[in-house]
């Protein structure tokens, strides 16, 4: 059965704009004929508790799923056997740089600031060596096109560069380009609904599923949720997540609707009505309440 997905990292709580997202995730599947299902992407931050918290805001909000929920973490061995499947077909090879000198390392004209400059692309099996007693080697994509054309329900064909991204890091945790990508593939999820900050990342992605021979979803990157500041909305902007909302009285589905264009009572009501052309391309500004 196709389906569309959720995955939040349990970090903390869930803001206004991740429940946002999550109700257009499960408008997007559900007005589409697929199944919603859930993945909690708990591979690296993890706050104890926050996951159960979150998934209790999600039925808050009227919204369900189909199946259990899937805990990423559980699927450590399926991510490295796709990382040792591309190492195998010659498809890698081991870097050992730093985060910084990455960031000081001259870069390709058309690459944007920060993409990775090939280093270590071509060591020498004796510089490799010598590299492998200074640090541990991370793994990453040998890739063999310079960008990557996916298309976007929202926002049409969007090209991107494909640099030679980071498969697996040093300290053995496969990295989230990968992961994504295996999982939503496992999972059976034909259709990605996400926030547009994610959007960039995307043609690696799709480029990498090509690789792995699986078939590379339909998108649809949803506009952020911003403070009066431009910048993302996030837990240090004021009462934003459901409970201190709730706590000061705000119908927070109301509140959610209503930056949508939204009427109805619940996520159920609007979903007779839902049309994807009719969203907003825009941000949503949000000026919470201050925390106190």
């Amino acid at each position: 059965m196709p389906a569309g997905r959720y995955a939040p990292s349990p970090s903390g709580d869930l803001h206004l704009g991740n429940l946002r997202t999550a109700v257009l995730a499960w408008l997007f599947a559900r007005s589409t004929g697929r199944e919603l299902v859930l993945r909690v992407d708990d591979l690296d931050r993890v706050r104890a508790g926050a996951a159960e918290r979150q998934l209790a805001d999600l039925r808050a909000l009227g919204l369900d799923w189909d199946g259990p929920v899937l805990w990423q973490s559980s699927r450590v061995d399926a991510h490295r056997a796709a990382v040792r499947t591309l190492v195998e077909a010659g498809r890698t090879f081991e870097c050992f740089c730093t985060r910084r000198e990455i960031q000081e390392a001259p870069t390709a004209p058309h690459h944007p600031p920060g993409s990775y400059p090939g280093t270590c692309r071509d060591l020498t099996p004796a510089q490799r060596e010598a590299r492998r007693a200074e640090r541990p080697a991370a793994v990453r994509l040998r890739s063999d096109v310079e960008d990557w054309t996916v298309h976007d329900l929202l926002r049409g064909d969007v090209t991107g560069p494909v640099d030679d991204f980071v498969l697996q890091r040093g300290d053995g945790v496969t990295a989230y380009n990968l992961t994504v990508v295996v999982d939503d593939a496992h999972q059976g999820v034909d259709q990605v609904v996400r926030g547009d900050d994610l959007l960039p990342s995307t043609p690696r992605q799709a480029y990498l599923a090509t690789l792995l021979g699986l078939a590379v979803p339909q998108y649809a990157h949803v506009p952020l949720a911003l403070n009066p500041a431009g910048a993302r909305l996030a837990k240090r902007d004021g009462v934003v997540t459901r409970t201190e909302l709730v706590e000061r009285g705000i119908d927070v589905l109301t509140l959610i609707g209503s930056s949508l264009g939204f009427h109805g009572a619940s996520v159920q009501e609007w979903l007779a009505d839902f049309d994807p052309a009719r969203l907003p391309h825009e941000p949503w500004i949000v000026h919470p309440p201050a925390a106190g």
